[in-house]
């Protein structure tokens, strides 16, 4: 597993650095996705998460949903357009999940996702995320996870 400036990225997903955000192919149509260990971190503990509801659709580029800290609020935005066909309720009523445990049990939503093919390709493995995960840190200012 890439550990990037202490930062755990796991080697079996696909990243869009740009928007620290993590995929993972279900196997079956859909997608699961969530916030990078870099972005929880950057973010605070977070105190609210509001997802898109299920049967909901997302543009490619937006958001699934909404996340707070005491230092932040912005939306998840992800690299895949399709129908929202799963939500982390868990992660709703805690949302500190996403902190303490990102990969697992702070995942957002599950996307049915359009055109999947495409946007795999813009999408960087876990093999090859330290050198771009470097650079956005670089260019965010952000030292490391703790």
């Amino acid at each position: 597993m890439p550990v990037v400036r202490g930062c755990n990225l796991p080697d079996e997903l696909l990243y869009d650095v740009d928007n620290h955000i993590w995929f993972q192919d279900q196997g079956d149509g859909t997608v699961k996705l969530g916030m990078t260990a870099v972005a929880t971190a950057m973010a605070g503990k977070l105190v609210a998460y509001t997802p898109k509801r299920v049967g909901r659709s997302v543009r490619a580029g937006k958001s699934c949903g909404t996340l707070e800290s005491g230092k932040w609020v912005g939306p998840a935005k992800s690299a895949a357009g399709g129908e929202v066909v799963a939500v982390n309720d868990d992660l709703v009523n805690n949302p500190s999940l996403a902190n303490d445990d990102p990969y697992e049990a702070g995942w957002l939503v599950i996307l049915k996702p359009e055109e999947w093919d495409s946007v795999v390709g813009t999408l960087v493995t876990g093999a090859d995320v330290t050198a771009p995960y470097e650079a956005k840190m670089d260019s965010e200012g952000f030292g490391g996870c703790a």
